[in-house]
């Protein structure tokens, strides 16, 4: 009985969207953001895009994605955040060009795969060129079939999805532009010391 309710628990999840948990990440590509609600946990995916996962490890031991703003929160859509150059709310916060900026690292060529952008998908932002994607990534609400196979899949929040829900959100008017956002208060990742 317990096995006939799990399955109908999981096809019920697959049809609302939500991705069926597959077990802890390795602490080594197990993402920790601090958000002012508790922490939210991503299980980073090598397996799909081994240099962009690379990338956000590298800026995260570098600190550089702490204090950096969720700059364009779109309501039932996604929060986007990880500008290091002019997202920093502590050092050099620039809301007019805040989205528009990467970090000193070389851009990356795109690594799309056929994982779908369900609720909890951590994705590359990019801007046309789909080599252009750096430091800003984004955290789906809500599935979105229309992303697939158009940006680099990351990762999947693990846990503290709630936390994520909570983030203000922006201006729809103004494409998901947030006056005075929420920020990433640390990030680390998993397998290193706090």
């Amino acid at each position: 009985m317990k096995f006939r309710t799990l399955l109908a628990l999981l096809s019920m999840a697959a049809a609302i969207g939500v991705a069926a948990p597959a077990g802890a990440a390795d602490p080594e590509d197990t993402l920790v953001i601090t958000l002012k609600d508790g922490d939210v946990t991503i299980a980073l995916r090598p397996d799909l895009a081994p240099k962009h996962v690379e990338q956000i490890k590298a800026l995260a031991r570098e600190g550089a994605y702490d204090n950096v703003a969720f700059h364009r929160v779109i309501e039932g859509f996604m929060a986007q955040t990880g500008d290091v150059q002019f997202g920093d709310m502590k050092d050099g916060f620039d809301p007019e060009r805040a989205g528009t900026g990467g970090s000193s690292r070389p851009d990356l060529p795109a690594e799309f795969s056929g994982e779908p952008y369900v609720r909890g998908t951590v994705g590359m932002a990019r801007a046309q060129d789909p080599d252009s994607a750096n430091s800003q990534f984004f955290i789906m609400f809500a599935p979105n079939p229309g992303l697939n196979g158009q940006y680099t899949v990351v990762g999947t929040v693990e846990s503290g999805m709630d936390k994520v829900d909570a983030i203000k959100m922006g201006d729809a008017n103004q494409n998901g532009l947030v006056s005075d956002p929420d920020r990433m208060i640390k990030v680390r990742v998993a397998s290193d010391p706090n």
